[in-house]
């Protein structure tokens, strides 16, 4: 059982105050995604950032540990911000490439409209600009992964499905050297349709490894990996969907994030738990163990933990989306962030 303590929390400033879209609406930022390249912290919003210098995908350096807030850098290939609706990072096995996927929550059978919702992209550590689609539809001209689309569709098995979380792990089995990891989906919402489904906790995956050119491509059969039920677990509170995967190299540990958010007498709340295991347990389907506080007790996030981040041997970084919730609680002493401010915690692991 791991415990953690809050070492820093507070709210970064991800595009300039009062931007607003062509229609006039405020932009808000609800961060869904970070990774740690091991020189920046990456960060995407499932909402577009408007503006022919920005995307929905940015940056920051680590100074001391901490995001500088001046060190700020959109990352504008024409691909990256094509996509839209980010919702997890990962970094490759070798730690060399960056994968980004969106929900894979829509998509129109009649037409390529909503193509850009079904993005798992690839690039190398530091050089977005080189980024590539995985798994696109064969047809030339024809944006998006829908061959991986499709395979998603047989893996889950059902008509909606949404995808929030996404690792890449060492091969849990030996499919020799054509094999360089296995790839990790976490699927959040799962039913008939985008108004009648069921939140889940289930990976579906599939191994892969890097072509000459700098892509991904999968090398077996994309499947059911695992599933667990957070609601089985003394002190959540709540139903919750996985939101958020995150391989710890260093540990050889896996995180599982899932997220809450309901409406009852008490108006709209939002927060969410953390597990982790080893990763040797995933084959086993052995159970994992939920995150406690310094204290002993449950982690409970006080907003929707949405993104996670392995920055060193001991250090997370939890990115938040509380959608239109405007308030900080502790994260600050206001009493509300701005539309721009992504609020976020780092934890660290003292047990």
């Amino acid at each position: 059982m791991l415990r953690t303590e809050i070492l820093n929390e507070g709210t970064l400033h991800c595009f300039p105050r009062g931007l607003k879209y062509e229609n006039g609406s405020l932009v808000n930022v609800e961060v869904s995604a970070v990774v740690f390249d091991g020189e920046r912290l990456i960060l995407a919003s499932d909402k577009p950032i408007p503006g022919d210098e920005r995307s929905a995908a940015f940056a920051f350096e680590l100074i001391d540990g901490l995001p500088d807030p001046d060190s700020i850098q959109y990352l504008t290939a024409d691909a990256i911000r094509h996509a839209v609706k980010y919702e997890d990072f990962a970094l490759t096995v070798d730690g060399r490439y960056i994968l980004a996927t969106t929900g894979f929550d829509r998509i129109d059978d009649e037409s390529h409209a909503l193509n850009a919702y079904n993005h798992l992209l690839v690039w190398p550590v530091g050089e977005p600009d080189r980024v590539q689609v995985v798994d696109p539809d064969p047809r030339d001209g024809v944006g998006g992964s829908l061959e991986l689309r499709r395979k998603l569709d047989e893996a889950i098995g059902l008509p909606y499905y949404k995808i929030e979380g996404l690792a890449a792990v060492p091969a849990l089995t030996d499919l020799g050297e054509k094999c360089d990891g296995l790839l990790l989906f976490g699927v959040r919402e799962q039913g008939q349709a985008y108004d009648d489904f069921e939140y889940v906790a289930r990976l579906v995956g599939v191994h892969y490894r890097m072509t000459a050119d700098g892509n991904l491509e999968f090398v077996d059969k994309l499947c059911e990996r695992y599933r667990f039920e957070p609601s089985e677990y003394a002190g959540v509170r709540h139903v919750c969907g996985l939101s958020s995967l995150e391989y710890d190299p260093y540990n050889d540990r896996l995180y599982l994030m899932a997220s809450f958010e309901i409406e009852d007498e008490a108006g709209e709340q939002t927060g969410g738990y953390l597990w982790s295991m080893p990763l040797a347990d995933l084959t086993r389907g052995v159970s994992p163990s939920i995150v406690e506080d310094a204290h002993g007790e449950v982690l409970e996030f006080e907003h929707k933990a949405e993104g996670l981040a392995v920055l060193d041997t001991e250090r997370l970084f939890v990115a938040y989306d509380n959608d239109r919730d405007m308030t900080l609680g502790r994260i600050d002493e206001r009493d509300a962030r701005e539309a721009c401010e992504a609020p976020y915690t780092v934890l660290r692991i003292i047990e």
